[in-house]
């Protein structure tokens, strides 16, 4: 189905099909990868094998032939690239000139080779041994304050590192743990948390199989989890409805074609997924869902008044549940005029929609960033948890609530430690196992970290992995704050911009990748990770590394440790590098519960399961029920609406994950060459007196007083709700202001951020 407006840039092909072959072999092509990759994707995500560095989609028992997509084949063709950012690269270039370079660039240097320092005379990267990096690294931490000290993680270390990562931490002193979930998806933690007593969702991959209905929110699997398109149209050609809300028309929810069908690639005949797909206002998500139940009560009640049974799972409301009287009460008070408005929808389809909701005995509602960054993103997962809770549809097959996640262990490293909440984590247990007095004190989220940067309190910051200055709002503000602190740290394994910001000290340290062969002491090394449904991986690197002198995420980060911290007989840093299954040992003796005989169980074929009590219907809530709750607000955007004000909602292309740019194509959408692209409906194009072409700027409309600026956008008109523009992420992030984002997370608001255009 193709419901886009005409004259706007859209894709005429499906998602998956050719295009997605081709997609990998540009990458392939540029990247000049080895024949061994091969190799690597054909075990990629199978029991036994590697798992993709990319999303943190399941991992099915029973794989298919290439258990890959086409973004998870173009992360492991980006890191097992043929090109080398030596030492070399860095004497022919000062940071001062690479700060000029697009990040593309920047990354397509390839892959870091040697521990670097930065030299402040030559302003320039210099190579020196692990030992001086250890050391350097120590002496600066030793000087300070622990909690000046932020140690990020990015969501893509194993299991085993940051379990040895947020040792480290408390070890030297503080809770300052954040990770990328306070980027995207910490709402869902303390939404899902609230309601239904789980951080996590309920669903597991089985329950595709099962489910008659999947309600979809602000999230697009055709270009961040493609592996996901195999298990929504197996469920709609067995005759599942999907019911999709998101502001974009995005390709992989409108159509599908198998690249694993001979017959499909063959033809060109695919599925088309979406049953109805709704254009929702950005932060009108909650209006919409309220629109949704409104009908449910009404339906509802009508049949119980002719003598029929209601829709409503009165028996599961009665025992599992809190504060629905107040809830209905809150759905029979909202005005349908209202709830079109802010949700930029007809009562008719969300009537209609309701009917699909009404009509299915189990449901699952899925969603993205699209639900979740937004200022009253926590009341928007607290609406959806209500809508599911209506008919019991959580904690039973085929039912339930399930976020997909981004980075491939961004959950994982959250489940073992890695928290700014010291309430999350078994304090008392790590106590006792290493014989210390852990930090009591709540640690900074990515939002206070930036805070503290900016304002000078955050003395130093390591990052174990990621992009952190390009990925945070209020980018001049952080760039400009960023070289003021004592010691910056990156473990990496290309170049980006973070690293080209470097503070007094600063170090550069290259680290193996995840498909890489890890051999230590005992011998090669295997790691871990947990996927969106709870379940937990085995992953064997076997690729050369691409350096003699690179170390593994794990050695690294010991290394560091020994050489900040006192000695102490229960510290055995030399012994846990040594062997990585005396590290799952311990992760084992810290949440017996979940990780019981973990090294016998890591290589079971899909996963081993760690359990969720919401899906028991085990409510670890204050109540111990779920709870409904009742929304403040219609709108999650929290800044209104205003003359002249555009929300703009931050995207990535069919051609990046992350911060990572592979390349300037943005097939599924029909853009590509640039990603300076201001994206707007042609109606918004003629109230505003712009034509495709045209050059021009968004200015922030944050009302703070804070000058944030863009400029040089191509106008292209696309299929937007009015009064929404469209922007790259991380490109946008300028416009960002750093107190935009959701109340209860402090998850940034990228999903809406209040504009102005500028020419």
């Amino acid at each position: 189905m193709d419901g886009s407006r005409p004259n706007t840039r859209h894709y005429d092909g499906p998602a998956g099909g050719w295009g997605s072959l081709k997609g990998i072999g540009h990458v392939f092509a540029r990247e000049l990868a080895t024949p061994a990759v091969i190799e690597t994707l054909v075990s990629q995500n199978k029991n036994k094998g590697f798992m993709c560095s990319s999303c943190a989609w399941g991992k099915p028992a029973h794989p298919h032939i290439f258990e890959f997509c086409e973004n998870g084949a173009k992360s492991t063709i980006w890191e097992l690239t043929r090109d080398r950012c030596t030492p070399e690269f860095f004497t022919k270039h000062t940071v001062t000139e690479l700060r000029t370079w697009q990040d593309y660039d920047l990354e397509m240097q390839g892959r870091l080779t040697e521990p670097l320092r930065y030299d402040t005379v030559t302003d320039k990267y210099v190579a020196c041994d692990w030992s001086e990096a250890f050391g350097g690294i120590a002496r600066e931490l030793k000087l300070l304050d622990p909690r000046s000290a932020i140690f990020y993680a990015s969501g893509k270390a194993s299991l085993e590192t940051s379990y040895i990562y947020s040792l480290f931490a408390r070890f030297y002193g503080h809770n300052n743990l954040p990770d990328s979930s306070n980027m995207c998806h910490e709402t869902t933690s303390v939404g899902l948390k609230a309601a239904i007593g789980s951080p996590v969702g309920t669903c597991v991959l089985e329950d595709f199989d099962h489910c008659d209905a999947i309600f979809y929110f602000g999230q697009n699997p055709g270009s961040n989890s493609p592996r996901f398109l195999h298990p929504l149209q197996n469920a709609v050609k067995r005759g599942c409805k999907i019911v999709t809300f998101n502001p974009v028309r995005e390709k992989g929810l409108e159509h599908f074609v198998n690249p694993q069908n001979p017959i499909e690639m063959l033809t060109g005949h695919g599925t088309a997924l979406s049953y109805m797909y709704l254009q929702v206002r950005p932060g009108g998500d909650i209006a919409a869902l309220m629109g949704l139940c409104k009908h449910v009560l009404a339906v509802d009640r009508q049949r119980l008044d002719s003598g029929k049974p209601g829709i409503l799972d009165r028996s599961f409301i009665a025992g599992h549940t809190r504060d629905f009287d107040a809830f209905a009460n809150a759905v029979t008070a909202a005005g349908w005029n209202e709830i079109e408005r802010v949700s930029g929808l007809h009562r008719a389809d969300l009537e209609k929609a309701a009917g699909v909701y009404i009509d299915a005995e189990r449901t699952i509602g899925v969603y993205g960033m699209g639900l979740t960054q937004h200022v009253h993103g926590s009341q928007s997962i607290g609406m959806l948890v209500n809508f599911l809770l209506l008919k019991g549809n959580i904690g039973r097959p085929g039912a339930g609530i399930s976020p997909v996640r981004g980075h491939s262990n961004v959950q994982g490293q959250r489940t073992v430690g890695i928290s700014e909440k010291p309430e999350l984590v078994p304090l008392d247990r790590l106590a006792a196992l290493f014989d210390f007095q852990p930090p009591r004190d709540t640690g900074r989220t990515t939002v206070d970290a930036c805070r503290g940067i900016i304002d000078g309190s955050v003395r130093a910051f390591l990052g174990l992995g990621g992009n952190f200055l390009r990925a945070v709002p209020e980018r001049e503000a952080m760039e400009a704050a960023w070289g003021k602190m004592a010691l910056t740290v990156s473990i990496a394994i290309k170049l980006n911009r973070t690293h080209l910001f470097p503070g007094r000290t600063a170090y550069l340290l290259p680290c193996l990748a995840r498909s890489e062969l890890d051999m230590q002491a005992s011998g090669p090394q295997n790691v871990t990770i947990e996927d969106s449904f709870s379940h937990i991986h085995g992953s064997v690197g076997k690729r050369t590394p691409a350096s003699p002198h690179l170390l593994s995420e794990l050695a690294i980060v010991a290394g560091l440790a020994k050489a900040t911290l006192p000695a102490h007989p229960k510290w055995r840093w030399e012994e846990w590098t040594a062997d990585y299954g005396v590290v799952r040992d311990l992760i084992a003796e810290t949440y017996p519960d979940q990780f019981h005989d973990f090294n016998a169980r890591m290589f079971e074929p899909g996963g081993f399961y760690r359990g969720n009590s919401a899906r028991d219907r085990v409510w670890k809530t204050q109540s111990g029920k779920a709870g409904f709750t009742c929304p403040t607000v219609l709108s999650a955007l929290g800044t209104g609406d205003a003359p002249g004000r555009f929300n703009l909602i931050t995207m990535r292309s069919n051609d990046q994950f992350n911060t990572t740019i592979y390349g300037f194509s943005d097939r599924l959408r029909g853009l590509d060459g640039s990603r300076a692209v201001l994206l707007i409906n042609p109606g918004d194009m003629a109230r505003q007196g712009l034509r495709e072409g045209d050059i021009a700027g968004l200015v922030s409309d944050a009302g703070d007083g804070v000058h944030r600026e863009i400029g040089g956008l191509s106008v292209t008109p696309f299929d937007l709700p009015d009064g929404c523009v469209g922007g790259y992420y991380p490109e946008m992030n300028s416009l960002i202001p750093l107190w935009l984002h959701d109340k209860a997370s402090k998850t940034p608001a990228s999903k809406g951020v209040p504009v102005r255009l500028a020419r």
